[in-house]
């Protein structure tokens, strides 16, 4: 009697420990089965609100809202800029036509011309409040004073040149000298002709002057006006010595709160009302943050609880693709996308205040984060299979597109380097690197192959034999060749995927994971290795508990 008791007790011990390790093991493929739901699934199962997509969804309208609402105060500035750019070249460029003539504005041949210029820009800098139809006048200092006109100019040290003898003497050493400063017209001709008498050693001449605005287009949209400094540089380009000296009008602008400033209207209570909005956008994006970095901690959780299941039921670990599958890069995104937002709208609150003039740094991190967080929305779509076509094409096709485009991309740098040394003296769109390649690229798409041909100079023979050659090659070798396989890569990708997500396929894909498994379990025998047997196990424990794979 007293062994069978000792037996009964026996009994219940290991039952009792059978009973709580197949309740541990249920608890975790539940947590598990939970773990890998969508958020509809996830409500249906446990009653739990979706918060995440909620605020996700959220976000996305107030940061592009935010972004809409920057972009038209970024294009009244942009455009404020490049009017007054327009303006003031038209005001101190003698012959300017209104458009550019390649990267300059206004090109000069004789002497006479050169000295004509000079004396009008100081002419038309002495009159500007009277000639001016905008708002902008001179610039002063701390003590009210104006700041004058400064014309400086670069020239060898020491020279000579004798062109009908072959004969020259030139110090290569450049010196910089300024001439004067004024603040009215007040210079003489003889003095100008004695100063810039010998041109070849003239390398430029600069004219800087500052100027002060004030842009009021700005109230039309209920913001305060701002203030422009522009530093105006004039410069006259003889670096070529070739006879054609070059003008260039460059200007950099920045942009501050005005000293004292009276408006009525609603324009203050409108900056007021962006910067509540921006604080808004701020938190949502911080609660965002939260919430994905909350669930990334319990996914590191969730995967330790399942490593250690593994160690203990089967002696192995997890493989680090199935590890993968728990580390959600999505949330790393969501992230990344709440810091560059966060980053923007403090950047866009202390424009908005008056702080920051710097209209770029802003427009990128808010620009950025709205792009990631569009691309974000991807996740939600990817939980309906007829959805998730593009996201798993992606990730099936990238290896080898990444591969195919390293071995493509040498070729295309040939080429790249090839053009630009052959046919940059010879046309325009190859007379840098930069330009070779988005001249190459335009071609690998189908544009401008009629214009690229034309545009070439016929002064060479040889280099216009090897032009057509070199262009033929390319388009033939990259249009027919290259960007065919390149499709033909997506497409076998697209077609795997699209078997692979068939409803009716659901039993040929348990009968492939078989076989594979098979195949596998015995291949891994023949090399003795455990890394296979590992994949087995874990791809076999995730399969039973009918994951995302």
């Amino acid at each position: 009697m007293e062994l069978f008791s000792r037996y009964l007790d026996r009994s219940n011990s290991v039952s009792s420990v059978i009973t709580h390790d197949i309740m541990k093991e249920e608890n975790l493929r539940d947590d598990l089965r939970y773990y890998f739901m969508s958020p509809c699934e996830k409500y249906r199962a446990r009653r739990h609100i979706p918060w995440k997509m909620g605020v996700q969804i959220l976000k996305i309208i107030m940061v592009t809202t935010q972004l809409v609402l920057f972009g038209l105060n970024n294009q009244l500035v942009v455009s404020y800029k490049e009017e007054n750019t327009m303006a003031l070249k038209h005001l101190f460029l003698k012959g300017y036509s209104g458009v550019d003539e390649d990267d300059y504005s206004v090109a000069v041949y004789t002497k006479h011309d050169v000295y004509e210029s000079l004396f009008y820009v100081m002419d038309q800098y002495s009159q500007l409040g009277q000639l001016s139809v905008g708002p902008i006048s001179y610039a002063e200092d701390e003590n009210g004073k104006l700041l004058p006109l400064t014309i400086c100019k670069e020239y060898y040290r020491r020279g000579s040149v004798e062109p009908s003898d072959e004969i020259y003497d030139i110090d290569a050493q450049l010196e910089t000298g300024m001439l004067f400063k004024l603040f009215t017209l007040h210079a003489d001709i003889p003095f100008l002709n004695q100063t810039f008498r010998r041109f070849f050693r003239l390398v430029d001449i600069k004219i800087t002057f500052q100027l002060k605005g004030i842009n009021l287009q700005t109230v039309r949209s209920r913001e305060l006006p701002d203030c422009y400094s522009f530093f105006v540089t004039i410069t006259f380009d003889n670096q070529c010595h070739s006879g054609k000296v070059k003008l260039f009008l460059d200007i950099d602008a920045e942009s501050s709160a005005c000293r004292d400033w009276k408006i009525s209207g609603t324009a203050q209570k409108n900056t007021h009302y962006l910067l509540v909005f921006d604080a808004f956008v701020i938190l949502m994006c911080l609660t965002s943050a939260v919430l994905c970095t909350r669930s990334i901690i319990l996914a590191v959780r969730l995967l330790q609880r399942f490593s250690r299941f593994f160690h203990e039921n089967f002696n192995r670990k997890v493989c680090e693709d199935d590890q993968r599958e728990f580390l959600n890069g999505w949330y790393l995104l969501v992230i990344v996308s709440d810091l560059f937002a966060i980053i923007g709208s403090i950047l866009k609150m202390e424009i908005q205040a008056k702080n920051l003039t710097n209209y770029d740094v802003c427009s990128i991190f808010l620009g950025t984060s709205t792009l990631l967080v569009w691309v974000g929305v991807i996740r939600y779509l990817g939980y309906f299979q007829k959805y998730n076509v593009l996201i798993l094409t992606m990730k099936a096709a990238f290896p080898k597109v990444l591969r195919f485009c390293c071995c493509a991309g040498m070729i295309y740098l040939g080429y790249t380097f090839c053009g630009w040394i052959v046919l940059g003296p010879y046309h325009e769109k190859f007379e840098g690197l930069s330009l070779v390649a988005e001249c190459l690229f335009s071609l690998l798409n189908g544009d401008d192959m009629f214009t690229t041909f034309a545009q070439l100079k016929d002064k060479n023979t040889l280099v216009w034999l090897f032009s057509r050659a070199y262009l033929y090659s390319f388009i033939s070798l990259f249009i027919y060749m290259v960007l065919s396989l390149f499709i033909a890569l997506i497409t076998d990708a697209y077609e795997t995927i699209k078997v692979l997500t068939l409803p009716s396929a659901s039993h040929l894909k348990t009968v492939a994971f078989c076989q594979l498994n098979s195949w596998i379990f015995v291949e891994d025998k023949k090399r003795g290795g455990l890394s296979a047997s590992c994949a087995l196990l874990t791809s076999y424990f995730l399969s039973c508990l009918s994951l995302r794979q």
